[in-house]
């Protein structure tokens, strides 16, 4: 089953006072192996940082940096189900999340978004938590588990 995604709909509509152009859903069903990754920020997975001060330079990092890590898991960016983005002054909002609206442009997951009074790094001034599904038809890895425990039940 792929995912189903319920009442999707587009940002522009719900704050139309930003320039926002994100794809959403209010509910996500999926079915398949799941990728959790750690929060991503404006650092490349070297550790060095990205972007001091501008929080639309971090979240295309942190945003590279989640295709790559989905990526090296077997998992795309339409595999996304939950994203939660955190920024550390409302200001960053639009900035931050036009950067991840391009990058998830027609996938419509679930998100929440947070301000909070701050991140590990005081540099930091947003980071995106991601959760993805493997679709079980597209899970090469978990195919040949999943015929044994078929032919163990017959």
């Amino acid at each position: 089953m792929a995912h189903r995604r319920l009442r999707k709909f587009n940002t522009k509509k719900t704050y139309p006072e930003q320039r926002l152009d994100n794809d959403l859903s209010m509910s996500v069903a999926a079915r398949g192996t799941q990728i959790f990754l750690r929060g991503q920020v404006g650092q490349d997975l070297d550790g060095r940082m990205v972007g001091v001060g501008d929080p639309a330079a971090q979240t295309e990092q942190a945003m590279s940096n989640v295709k790559v890590l989905l990526e090296e898991q077997g998992a795309r960016l339409e595999d996304i189900c939950k994203i939660t983005i955190y920024i550390t002054d409302r200001a960053y909002r639009e900035a931050v999340y036009r950067v991840v609206g391009k990058w998830l442009k027609g996938v419509y997951p679930v998100s929440t978004g947070l301000i909070v009074q701050g991140l590990a790094r005081p540099e930091w001034v947003m980071e995106i938590d991601v959760w993805a599904v493997i679709p079980d038809e597209r899970d090469t890895k978990a195919a040949p588990a999943r015929a044994a425990r078929r032919r163990k039940r017959s």
